[in-house]
């Protein structure tokens, strides 16, 4: 591409802006919440017309997450970095239209235990 503006698109990677203005220049959600990869996101409700600060890529997180996603299938899907899901993530989420579950983390109990129960498979062979 030529002419006015072409310093903004570099033709293997697309606009070069546009992850920035989507975010509006922000590099970390909005809320205190962060979001792992694995946690999983579903929607909770539907903006109300004319939402400030909700854009399209937005209501596309939403209807994606109908069926409740990890982040990192949001990010896969819409085809965007990681670090602006997340910034669009706390955007939703402090609209309260997405609820974020982490996974469980195991406890140091059941790691022992499952480590017990490696270690008696193993000498029973």
């Amino acid at each position: 591409m030529t002419g006015p503006g072409s310093e903004w698109l570099d033709d293997e990677a697309g606009p070069i802006v546009r992850s920035y203005a989507l975010t509006r220049g922000r590099a970390r959600p909005a809320t205190a919440e962060g979001f792992d990869m694995i946690t999983i996101v579903s929607t909770a409700g539907q903006p109300r017309s004319g939402s400030p600060g909700i854009g399209p890529e937005h209501v596309d997180i939403l209807e994606m997450c109908l069926n409740p996603l990890t982040v990192a299938e949001i990010s896969a899907r819409m085809r965007l970095p990681l670090v602006v899901v997340r910034v669009l993530l706390g955007d939703l989420l402090h609209h309260r239209l997405i609820t974020a579950h982490r996974p469980q983390q195991e406890s140091a109990l059941s790691k022992e235990r499952l480590l017990r129960e490696v270690l008696h498979g193993l000498q029973a062979l």
